[in-house]
């Protein structure tokens, strides 16, 4: 099935992937988990791979791409949006007994929808704009791209998530704890995978264009 691929097959097969990972983390950030004495969103658990994604298209295909796909995961998720809302307000049929309980999990606030958004937006582009510029001051130090680029983007990318969607609902010390745990633990997540981002940047490379 993936063989004789060339990098083209591949940017395609990428951009699913990351759009797929980009619903599903929409969906599961409503709820937040005890990680020790802190909260997260639950979107951590995925989220990361994102990031990992977006490195490997930046690094393998260049910022328009990366861009391209970025936006694209963007309208993808706000069609899904859509398809939620318009499926909630619909009448259910009698026996169906499930519509609160379906409207909890797909049905976001506005609050929620737009941080998350602003937050992808902001995080993505800032992540794949400095894993490009990066490459062009030194293109031997594909480990300090990756991890400078995924701590600068997580990190907005939490602070403008977590500030929108939980300003107000929680202490303010407990607000910016879980900007710099979520922000920590994406970046530790992309540490430990790095064996996986590179291996996967370096077979790329070496395809044919196609």
């Amino acid at each position: 099935m993936f063989e004789n691929l060339t990098k083209t097959d591949l940017y395609a097969i990428i951009t699913g992937v990351f759009t797929a990972c980009l619903i599903v983390s929409n969906i599961i950030a409503g709820k937040t988990f005890a990680f020790f004495s802190f909260s997260l969103p639950s979107a951590v658990i995925i989220f990361p791979v994102i990031y990992i994604i977006n490195d490997v298209l930046a690094e393998v295909y260049g910022y328009e791409k990366a861009k391209r796909v970025i936006f694209l995961g963007f309208i993808m998720n706000l069609i899904a949006v859509i398809c939620f809302t318009i499926t909630i307000w619909l009448p259910s049929p009698a026996f169906f007994k499930n519509s609160e309980a379906f409207s909890i999990v797909l049905g976001s606030t506005g609050r929620l929808l737009i941080a998350g958004f602003i937050a992808y937006i902001v995080g993505s582009l800032v992540n794949a704009k400095l894993m490009v510029y990066l490459k062009k001051v030194d293109e031997d130090k594909l480990f300090v791209r990756c991890i400078t680029s995924t701590f600068f983007g997580e990190s907005l990318d939490a602070l403008i998530y977590i500030t929108l969607a939980f300003f107000g609902t929680m202490p303010n010390d407990a607000l910016m704890w879980m900007v710099l745990m979520q922000a920590l633990v994406k970046t530790v997540y992309e540490i430990i995978v790095y064996p996986f981002t590179k291996y996967v940047i370096g077979h790329i490379k070496a395809l044919p264009d196609g």
